[in-house]
């Protein structure tokens, strides 16, 4: 089916065809025509799943239908992270690209002056999180009586964190003629209450959570020693060359010292775990969505609620035991309809395991056989970055020496670039003083590298 088929208007098939979707998930195929009917959904689907677009389309369609005269808040989804909140505000943008329809994200670490103005002003959609949705709802800073959908998206994620207080306070702001849609990866107990007490005679769509994260994704394993693991992933990259990769690690101090050796290869790469700043998480996610770097490593804190429809691979460098997660790792890649590949490195004692993941994915993990030599190890890699990205003295990234996505001191590795010369993807001349250093340095790096990742996790 095409999503001309659902009923989508011209404005919005502009959008999507350009953002590149062919046919609709089966979530959307399901949902779309049921929320173009006005009715209340209780859908169970996992990031990933294509829910964002349809509740999307859902909410924009509704905004063409009836143009409001003065712009009111006529929208409002309920995210429970900052990250995710920020995802569902770009991804309604992209497919309101044609459609006269201003959004808003809303959450707590950003100074909430800076929000004022466009609620002021006035906006159609709000995305936020259930804590500063309330701070601006008690301020009399936004308004939710014109309110016709509301949206609780990862409703279990916020029943975890403790919202569903906040977001009952919340419903309540609203009328109670709104279209309500609710979209949790689980249904606990609680979340089948809240629907009780605030949907209105629910269509329920269910979704197979395996199926759909696998469809379109090519699952491969790599049996390796804990000494050789490094080197192998050095050649896959250095063979694959991914468009975005993602890679899984178990622990925080994984993450940023695979980070270091890759930066040291000279891959564009940064990590993202839970010790990190929020200011710095977000920069390192704008950095990978917007491809100025194409290479991500992170703990499971990416694993869900990360929406980068682009990820060509996903390797998991500590491949988890417990397959859920392995499911929800892989289904980062081969999202909205695109193919992916999954690449997992395995111990020799944990061939068992690969048994286990093709049960739980219902797909087979066909095995790749590596030549670990070092004269396939990668000396430099050279990164084409993305055309929106800063280039030269004053470029996006700043000019010189090292620094993160947005820093005035340079961009994605340490110490500029090698011949010291202007700035741009790697930096600039003060960065090229300090490289021999760095040559001498990255010895004791791949030392401590090799050291760390023998052992187990």
């Amino acid at each position: 089916m095409e999503f001309g088929k659902l009923g989508v208007s011209p404005a919005i098939m502009k959008a999507i065809t350009e953002m590149g979707f062919k046919e609709p998930t089966p979530i959307q195929e399901q949902g779309i025509p049921l929320l173009l009917q006005g009715e209340d959904i209780i859908g169970q689907a996992q990031t990933g799943t294509g829910k964002t677009a349809a509740f999307g389309i859902c909410i924009l369609e509704r905004i063409i239908s009836k143009p409001a005269q003065a712009r009111k808040v006529r929208a409002l989804v309920l995210a429970p992270t900052r990250e995710l909140a920020v995802q569902i505000t770009g991804e309604i943008q992209k497919i309101g690209k044609y459609v006269d329809a201003r959004v808003l994200a809303v959450y707590g670490g950003q100074d909430i002056e800076k929000q004022l103005g466009p609620l002021h002003s006035g906006v159609d959609v709000v995305v936020g999180t259930p804590g500063r949705l309330l701070d601006h709802i008690e301020r009399g800073t936004l308004r939710l009586d014109h309110v016709e959908v509301v949206v609780l998206d990862e409703a279990d994620r916020m029943l975890d964190m403790g919202f569903i207080e906040d977001i009952e306070k919340i419903l309540q702001k609203t009328p109670t003629s709104r279209q309500t849609l609710l979209f949790s990866a689980t249904m606990p107990h609680e979340i089948n209450q809240l629907g009780k007490r605030y949907l209105k005679s629910p269509q329920e769509i269910r979704v197979s959570e395996d199926s759909l994260s696998v469809k379109n994704i090519k699952q491969y394993y790599v049996e390796v020693s804990k000494f050789d693991r490094l080197n192998a992933l050095l050649i896959m990259l250095s063979q694959k060359k991914p468009h975005l990769a993602l890679i899984f690690v178990r622990t925080k101090r994984g993450a940023d010292r695979l980070n270091e050796i890759l930066l040291d290869r000279g891959f564009h790469s940064l990590a993202l775990h839970g010790d990190m700043s929020q200011n710095k998480r977000d920069r390192s996610m704008e950095a990978f969505r917007k491809k100025h770097i194409n290479i991500l490593v992170a703990t499971d804190l990416a694993s869900r609620g990360l929406d980068v429809t682009d990820i060509s691979h996903v390797i998991n460098f500590d491949t988890t035991d417990d397959p859920y997660t392995y499911v929800h790792r892989i289904g980062r890649t081969g999202r909205m309809g695109k193919n992916g590949e999954a690449i997992s490195f395995v111990f020799f004692d944990q061939s068992s395991l690969v048994g286990i993941l093709e049960k739980v994915s219902d797909s087979k993990i066909e095995q790749i056989k590596m030549e670990i030599k070092p004269e396939l190890l990668p000396k430099r890699v050279r990164f084409t970055p993305h055309a929106d990205e800063g280039r030269g003295r004053g470029g996006r990234f700043g000019s010189e020496g090292h620094g993160r996505p947005g820093s005035s001191r340079g961009s994605f590795s340490r110490g500029g670039s090698r011949e010291g010369g202007r700035g741009g993807p790697r930096g600039g001349s003060r960065g090229g003083r300090r490289d021999s250093n760095r040559r001498e340095a990255s010895k004791d790096i791949h030392s401590r590298g090799h050291q760390y990742f023998g052992r187990r996790g």
